[in-house]
């Protein structure tokens, strides 16, 4: 058998504060308006490939979460193979063969979570890696991995990273590109609670919930043309004064903006639930009890929350959470034991727990509670760690 090259990635996925709903051209995957977003860290919530070709393959293969899945037709994965491949060091080393590809998630799929921004970042990212690629200018891999997945661009570095649309984004998306607005130390403090309300797939996916909104949504276009492009500017300079009174209420207006622009769609599209609007009524509460903005909300595509807040009041808010929403097995529930912990023995002020009391939840409306910050983008992993068996060309994960 002929040698196996590999090279295995993991990479981060990103929540967006700024929302990219839209897209100025389908072919080209480039949006009607610019978003920026907070990389979180993959203690927690990462995805990790393993990309391999040899001269020995007979066919392209690809495995999800352990589960075959067929390529034919497949646009978005040929478009981040043959782009990264185009840029490869040694030009013809790789022609010819065929590639396996075996990936997965330590988060739900579809759920909501930006688990295919995660997914072709490390697609694209493993693929740079195998074929020893190097950009003509800086950026040009996140235009390839925004071909996969939108949202895929940003998750190509850490910390607080735009998607800047492009001068053409409805004929040229070469300047279509990511860029980082400040790395994960800038703001070291920046935490992020993330609530699963469900892990189940959602019923409308985003890129027909963008079609339908592009094509129907007159607020939609009155977001892109005249709202996101002073939100960009304030959030950003929040950002990096680490003004988390704007940031924070930037973000949470930005989020319910994009969910009017869903219920604005004809016919209206419902990513969130009672549970997730239960979660809002929460934490408007806490900020006005709190006399200033201490935690923020949004949600993407789906009912799950992110609440983004900082390390002093992370414990606050995660027994508040924990006090109002139960859950059936506590070991579980929290992502991290030692933060599960301190919340359990935080004692929140009566005052706060009469202001929340009527927001009453079933156990379970929770699943599991992730606590995160942001962190760095796609990591090069050991050889070790390969999904793919480098003697068989076999996948070995199994979820």
């Amino acid at each position: 058998m002929s040698e196996i090259f590999s090279a295995t990635v993991s990479a981060p996925t990103n929540i967006a504060c700024i929302k990219y709903w839209g897209k100025a051209s389908i072919p080209l995957n480039t949006p009607i308006n610019d978003s920026v977003s907070v990389t979180l860290h993959q203690k927690d919530l990462k995805a990790v490939t393993t990309a391999s070709c040899s001269a020995s393959f007979k066919e392209d293969k690809l495995w999800l979460n352990g589960i075959p899945v067929s390529l034919e037709g497949n646009k978005r994965f040929y478009s981040c193979l043959n782009g990264v491949k185009a840029l490869a060091k040694e030009k013809g080393k790789f022609d010819g063969m065929k590639v396996h590809v075996s990936s997965y998630n330590t988060f739900p799929t579809a759920a909501g979570l930006a688990s295919s921004a995660a997914g072709y970042a490390a697609l694209t990212f493993a693929f740079k890696e195998l074929f020893d690629a190097k950009e003509d200018y800086e950026g040009q891999l996140s235009t390839i991995a925004r071909q996969g997945s939108g949202s895929a661009c940003r998750s190509l570095y850490g910390g607080f990273v735009a998607w800047r649309k492009g001068n053409d984004p409805y004929n040229n998306g070469e300047d279509s590109m990511a860029v980082q607005i400040a790395p994960e130390s800038h703001w070291p403090e920046i935490r992020a609670l993330i609530l699963v309300v469900s892990d189940k797939k959602k019923d409308t996916s985003s890129t027909k919930g963008m079609s339908t909104s592009v094509a129907t949504s007159k607020l939609l276009a009155h977001r892109a043309d005249s709202i996101v492009a002073k939100r960009m500017e304030d959030i950003e300079k929040a950002y990096l004064r680490k003004d988390f009174e704007s940031f924070g209420k930037i973000t949470m207006m930005d989020s319910n903006q994009f969910h009017a622009t869903c219920l604005d769609t004809y016919p209206p599209i419902f990513y969130m639930n009672d549970i997730s609007k239960g979660v809002i009524q929460l934490i408007h509460k806490y900020n006005e009890f709190c006399g200033e903005i201490r935690a923020a909300y949004t949600f993407d595509a789906g009912p799950n929350a992110v609440l983004y807040t900082l390390e002093k009041y992370q414990i606050e808010i995660l027994a508040l959470v924990l006090h109002c929403y139960p859950c059936s097995d506590k070991s579980a529930f929290v992502s991290n034991s030692k933060l599960a912990e301190e919340a359990r023995a935080f004692k929140l002020s009566d005052e706060l727990v009469d202001l929340v009391a009527v927001n009453h939840a079933s156990v379970g409306d929770v699943k599991v509670v992730y606590c995160t910050e942001s962190g760095p983008g796609p990591l090069r992993l050991d050889e070790k760690e390969s999904l793919i068996d480098l003697v068989t060309g076999d996948n070995l994960y199994n979820a």
